[in-house]
Parts: structure tokens; sequence; C-alpha cells
């Protein structure tokens, strides 16, 4: 008995088929085209700030518009005065004189009643800002919460020390952070028994993509250790 022939799968029209690759090139240049406009934008709000203090004389933009008559913007000029400036204050700054400008500077301050509050918060701040760089999360958890049988990933951070782990008893506590979405840079600092602790597979990097996504993005399901695949844009069927 000869079985039918299958028919061949319908063809698409003209307008699935634009309205396919336009998805595809949309996903492509939007992530570059907001990094561009991201970087961009940094860059003019720096030079607003430092542009400023630079001597007309020694402004590469004036001096453009004053030879030629054209107004020029160029953007870094303040980023890259702002980097140079930095890093003079950082080299000065580890030498004896440097050293000792800057405790008599911090001790002036520090005399000041209510600068003295102001100067030490965004000190401690900055500091704790440029730490983070140094010391990352360990890994990526899931904690009961808001209440029981609903689920949060979070971060964390270290063991519980001082007080906090003596006062609480022999079982061990750790320290995590639940960051909220889509933005991770809130959350709530929980200590928890290890116990009731479920840690993750995935890396801290996937579980932050899967926090800021909302949920869209997901790490590599075969191999949750392994980031997943992005150099293949998952492109909705024009069909659907």
């Amino acid at each position: 008995m000869q079985l039918p022939e299958t028919p061949p799968p319908p063809r698409r029209g003209l307008f699935a088929s634009l309205r396919s690759n336009f998805l595809t090139g949309l996903i492509v240049i939007a992530p570059i085209g907001i990094t561009i406009w991201l970087i961009w934008s940094l860059f003019g709000w720096i030079d607003s700030w430092v542009l400023p203090f630079i001597p007309t004389a020694y402004n590469p933009a004036l001096l453009i518009q004053r030879y030629t008559g054209f107004e020029v913007d160029i953007r870094g000029i303040g980023v890259v005065t702002f980097l140079i400036f930095t890093f003079l204050v950082g080299w000065v700054a580890k030498g004896l004189i440097g050293r000792s400008l800057i405790r008599w500077a911090e001790s002036l301050v520090l005399s000041i009643p209510l600068i003295r509050t102001l100067y030490s918060g965004l000190k401690q701040i900055v500091e704790t800002v440029l730490q983070q760089g140094q010391q990352n999360f360990e890994k990526a958890c899931l904690v009961e919460y808001p209440r029981k049988g609903v689920w949060a990933i979070a971060f964390i951070s270290t063991k519980a020390k001082g007080e906090i782990a003596r006062r609480h008893g022999p079982e061990e506590m750790i320290s995590v952070f639940l960051p909220t979405t889509p933005n991770p840079t809130s959350g709530f600092l929980l200590f928890l028994p290890r116990k009731d602790v479920m840690m993750l597979d995935m890396t801290v990097e996937d579980a932050a993509k899967l926090i800021i996504s909302a949920g869209l993005v997901y790490p590599n399901a075969e191999d949750p250790t392994k980031a997943p695949d992005e150099d293949k844009p998952q492109v909705p069927d024009a069909a659907e």
C-alpha cells in the first residue's frame, strides 16, 4: 500500500519574510545601538562637568571653533582629562608628601561639624563601591521569600560573622543578598541558616541575567554551569 505523499510546507509570503528579516536585524542592532548611545550619553555627561574647568586656551573644541569658525562637539575630552587628573592624584597620593597632604586635608575637613558627616558618608560609599570589584558574590541560590513556598533568586555574600553569628547559636548562618527585579542594585540583606538555602549550579552572571530580564533569559538548560548560547538569536516564527 502506497502512502500518500506529504504535501510540501507552505511557502512564506513576502510580508512574513520581511517581518522575519526585520526581527533578526533588530535583535542584532538593538544591543549595539543602545550600548553606543549609553556610552555617548555618559561621555557627554562627564564632559559637561569637566569641560568648564578646562581653560579656554587648552580646550580643543574651542580652539577649532576660534580658528575655523565651525562648532565641533568633541565627545570624550572631559573623560580623558578626568582620567589623567585622577591618575596624577593617585600617583601623588602614594608618595610620602601626598599622604601627608591627604591626612592634613582630611583632618581639616573632619574638624567642620556638618561637612564632617557628609564627607565621612560619601567616603564610605565610594570605598564600598570600589571594593565590590574585588569582592564578588560566591554563588547563586534560592531562598523562600517573601513566604514559604515562594522561591526567589539570591546571591551568597559570605558567612555570618561577629555578633550575628554568635547570637544565633551553633547553627551556621550565611549572609544572602536578595536583589530586586529588574534593578538588581537594590534589594535586601538576609541572614539565613545554610540548611534553608538551596544552592544553584548556574553562575552568578547567569542568575543576574535571569533577574534583570524578569525571567525571560534562562541559562543553558543542558549544562547550567555554561552560559547560554547568545550567538544564535531566537527569532519568533513569522507564521506565529
